[in-house]
């Protein structure tokens, strides 16, 4: 007992000491996991751990992790997704597969070792990708989207993957469990095609479960009122799912990912979600350091050449990939370059794929063990390639000038931060200024603020996506922040970022159109002010004058449909979807001709209102009638 509670000890301490120290820098908390397992590994060596038995009780939380993906997954949305889903996802996995069977074959690698390694390679990481996506705020943008649905595609592939693996076992050897133990006696007697039709009964069960089992017993439990109970029930379906997967050889988290596809609807998934998050946190936690513990350093120093050579050729075979499928797609430079470098290395399925293939005796121990040292270092090396991606490519294709002159040193704060001084926040700093509130000014465009220096205006040159710039700016104690950017995709990610970290700062955020307004809105901006909007109002104002209604009157109406405008903003976000665009959006467009139509009727009632107004101005006496 006391060993496991040392050895508990060790891994929470661990990442309590590294996870802060990487977000402070800037490196994200996937980085600090993997850096704080590498670390204690000389101390789990000294205490007799070993690193792997760990590991296995910490994948349940790539299990949880997955099961609460499925929740957020109705089957509806994944049909709006069917073009990137199948499309994106699946060229991308078969061409992985296929180039490196292609050069596994070239190498002397038998045909069936040769598929097993293309299937590990062509896999990502979840885990490490959607972490990283949700504490950069990127899962809405272009590139997240793709990279979601690449990642859906790939863990739904591991089925075929693994329901596939008994196929290509030479026969008479035992096939494993997805953890690399033996599975049981009843599968392992089974002929190959046996095998495989207990795969697919295992989730056969699963979804028939998931759908006309688990809604009741979730009702009964959440009749109770105790939400202990609640909680119970969650962890005990994760775990039967887990335990019937392993039986037959399958990915528990698969199973579980399922199950929450079949509960995504259910009127309990946002009860399920906050049940399990905490214990999903903790467990991926714990699985990173694991990955960084186990790395067999011992291997890379014997071989450091060949072990990195590869690993680096694993990584810029895949960014290759990536890129080319992201010019078909249509991805957006910088969007594709996300995508590309985010999903570069081989997730955590392939350690499962290892397992069995391992086990099953079809991968040679050299090669097997070579393979588990390239997985664990590109999954080390993907906090880096994000790095790469947000100081070095994002900025240069941001629409700034690059200029390779360091962040200015900030020896100020103030109660209002302004992000971007072109014209749109240079009037709101000066209206600030002119009335006793001197905000801190940054802009990432060098030669706009030395234009800005030479009036006296103080403006920071950095990029205001870097957390530590935000940081010596004081957004920690900032009471607003002002985004006036004009690149609609940064002041999103800018909006998510510092919500996710200063949920307490008010955001007013320049917009450049209604989408924009509604995206901002989704990523938690206080205030989305649409940078045309009252210009636009001005100009009809001014035109309605100059068609002879008097100000007052033109005012009037002007300030009718603003307030209308304005209402009808809110009630379009609500049926808004991210997903699907304006005039795609059967929903939105519905609620907009009806608005459309409520405003026509309320111009109309303003137009009679005045034209009684004028003959009663004419008339007086009509007024006592």
């Amino acid at each position: 007992m006391n060993d496991i509670l040392v050895q508990v000890a060790i891994y929470l301490g661990a990442g309590l000491i590294a996870v802060p120290i990487a977000q402070r820098l800037g490196l994200g908390s996937v980085l600090g996991y993997l850096i704080a397992g590498i670390a204690i590994a000389p101390v789990l060596n000294w205490i007799g751990s070993d690193a792997s038995s760990v590991q296995r009780f910490a994948e349940f939380g790539v299990v949880m992790m997955l099961f609460l993906v499925g929740l957020e997954l109705q089957p509806s949305l994944l049909w709006r997704m069917r073009h990137r889903l199948f499309g994106l996802g699946g060229l991308q996995v078969l061409s992985t597969i296929a180039i490196a069977t292609l050069l596994g074959l070239l190498l002397g690698l038998d045909w069936r070792v040769a598929i097993v390694v293309g299937m590990i390679i062509s896999l990502s990481s979840t885990a490490i990708v959607l972490q990283t996506l949700a504490e950069k705020g990127w899962m809405r943008t272009d590139g997240g989207q793709a990279s979601f649905s690449v990642l859906l595609f790939q863990d739904i592939a591991v089925i075929a993957m693994l329901a596939l693996m008994p196929l290509l076992i030479s026969p008479g050897t035992e096939m494993t469990h997805a953890d690399g133990h033996g599975s049981s006696q009843l599968i392992t007697q089974l002929p190959a095609w046996g095998q495989a039709l207990a795969t697919l009964g295992a989730v056969a069960l699963v979804v028939v479960g998931g759908r006309y089992l688990t809604r009741p017993a979730f009702r009964i439990l959440a009749r109770t009122g105790l939400r202990e109970l609640f909680s119970a029930g969650a962890l005990v379906l994760v775990i039967l799912i887990t335990l019937l997967m392993g039986y037959v050889g399958l990915s528990a988290a698969l199973g579980t990912f399922l199950a929450g596809v079949l509960l995504a609807e259910s009127e309990y998934r946002h009860e399920l979600v906050s049940d399990l998050e905490p214990f999903k946190g903790i467990l991926l936690g714990v699985f990173f350091i694991t990955v960084g513990a186990g790395i067999e350093f011992s291997l890379l120093i014997a071989n450091p050449l060949f072990i990195l050579g590869l690993t680096i050729a694993v990584v810029a075979l895949k960014i290759v990939i990536f890129v080319v499928l992201a010019m078909m797609f249509g991805l957006r430079r910088r969007d594709r370059w996300m995508f590309a470098l985010g999903l570069a290395q081989v997730g955590e399925f392939g350690f499962v794929l290892l397992g069995v293939a391992s086990g099953s005796h079809m991968l040679p121990g050299a090669l097997g063990q070579t393979l588990s040292l390239v997985v664990a270092l590109s999954m080390l090396a993907t906090p880096l390639l994000i790095v790469l991606f947000e100081r070095v490519i994002a900025p240069r294709m941001s629409g700034a000038q690059p200029s390779d002159r360091a962040p200015d040193e900030i020896d100020e704060s103030a109660p209002v931060i302004i992000v971007g001084m072109g014209r749109f926040g240079q009037i709101v700093q000066r209206l600030l200024v002119m009335t006793g509130h001197k905000p801190v000014v940054l802009d990432y465009a060098a030669d706009h603020i030395e234009g800005m220096r030479k009036f006296g205006l103080q403006v920071y040159y950095g990029d205001a996506m870097r957390p530590d710039l935000l940081e010596s700016a004081g957004i920690a104690s900032a009471r607003l922040l002002v985004i006036a950017i004009a690149d609609m995709e940064r002041s999103v990610e800018l909006v998510r970022h510092v919500k996710n970290r200063h949920p307490g700062v008010k955001i007013i955020a320049r917009a450049r159109s209604r989408e924009h307004v509604y995206q901002l809105r989704a990523a938690g901006a206080d205030m989305p002010i649409r940078e045309l909007f009252g210009s636009s109002l001005e100009a009809a104002t001014q035109s309605l004058t100059t068609m002879g209604y008097a100000r007052s009157v033109a005012e009037a109406h002007v300030s009718a449909f603003a307030k209308h405008d304005e209402e009808s903003l809110q009630q379009l976000f609500d049926v808004w979807d991210a997903e699907l665009s304006m005039f795609d959006n059967d929903a939105y467009i519905e609620k907009a001709k009806s608005r459309n139509l409520l405003l026509a009727d309320l111009m109309a009632e303003d137009a009679a209102d005045e034209e009684l107004a004028e003959e009663i101005a004419a008339d007086p006496d009509q007024n006592n009638t």
